[in-house]
């Protein structure tokens, strides 16, 4: 890691803030509104979130270093994954719907989280990585505060499905160096059909409009590790239902045109996927080679997929 890079919570750390933080976060689970669902359960107490089904402490499903992350979060030493149970969308493909929607995993205090954090710092991890954080954002500030007064020097990722508030990134602005959003759909009936969602694309663009506000363009060391900045997800979906285009073109022309976006070709039917015809088959190539496409000619040139650049470059 780049010497004088030092990650931005350390700085609320020294000042207090990052305290405050976390109690102005578990404050908001009494009522809970810590995603656009504000479904209002007391999570403090014996309720859990209505669509999250998560209580007071966090499930975790695993943690570990991964290898399997956009180029940038790996480097040599992997992404410090730590993979949360349950999510606040209900994706009738999810390919992991073990863990996002059957909740397998164990309830964790604060204490194992700053745990797990320590652990993967030892382990060499170029940065910690927060899997499906949006339920849990009080919880994890909870496990920060203590790892950082523990020593945690690492940068923090916060790895989304993208239906975020605006009002918890409120309570992250300076907290996470790194943010890497999905952004599923361009059109917010498809998005509430198959992830039973409601006005996803309006939700999604604002918190990504507020994550480069935060963080800006991503940012990398010499290696070509990142350090700071945003990082977006989209999955290519069949029948061009994730609104690849419209979505290229909102970050190019709102966001930024030096927007580092991961367009993912490894869409297949999973979980409920089969009662739904216009997304029970893989991918084409066609498909994926059409979808690279519309993301070049929006003006964004930064790619991660290995694939999608060796496309474009062919053609």
């Amino acid at each position: 890691m780049d010497q004088a890079f030092e990650p931005a919570y350390l700085k609320l750390l020294r000042s207090g803030e990052l305290k405050k933080r976390v109690e102005a976060a578990y404050q908001r689970l009494e009522a809970c509104d810590i995603c656009p669902r504000e479904c209002g359960g007391n999570r403090r107490e014996s309720a859990k979130g209505a669509v999250c089904r998560t209580g007071e402490r966090a499930v975790v499903s695993s943690f570990n270093p991964h290898f399997g992350e956009e180029a940038p979060l790996v480097g040599r030493g992997g992404s410090g994954t730590i993979f949360f149970s349950w999510c606040n969308l209900k994706c009738q493909y999810c390919q992991n719907y073990e863990i996002s929607q059957l909740g397998h995993g164990r309830e964790v205090e604060p204490e194992d989280l700053a745990a797990m954090m320590m652990r993967l710092q030892a382990m060499g991890c170029h940065n910690i990585n927060f899997v499906s954080p949006t339920h849990v954002v009080p919880q994890i500030l909870a496990g920060l505060l203590i790892a950082a007064e523990a020593g945690l020097h690492r940068p923090l990722v916060y790895n989304t499905g993208g239906y975020d508030s605006l009002k918890t990134l409120a309570l992250l602005d300076g907290v996470f160096d790194i943010y890497m959003p999905d952004m599923k759909y361009a059109d917010a009936e498809i998005a509430r059909q198959y992830s039973k969602i409601e006005d996803y694309p309006r939700h999604n663009q604002a918190a990504v409009k507020e994550m480069h506000r935060q963080a800006g363009d991503l940012a990398m060391d010499e290696r070509g590790v990142a350090l700071q900045g945003l990082l977006v997800r989209h999955l290519v979906l069949p029948n061009g239902l994730a609104g690849t285009a419209e979505i290229a073109r909102f970050l190019a022309e709102e966001v930024s045109g030096d927007t580092y976006i991961n367009v993912m070709d490894q869409y297949r039917p999973c979980h409920k996927a089969h009662e739904l015809p216009d997304v029970n088959r893989s991918l084409t190539a066609q498909e994926y080679e059409e979808a690279v496409r519309s993301v070049h000619e929006a003006g964004l040139h930064r790619l991660d997929e290995r694939r999608a650049r060796l496309i474009w470059l062919r053609r």
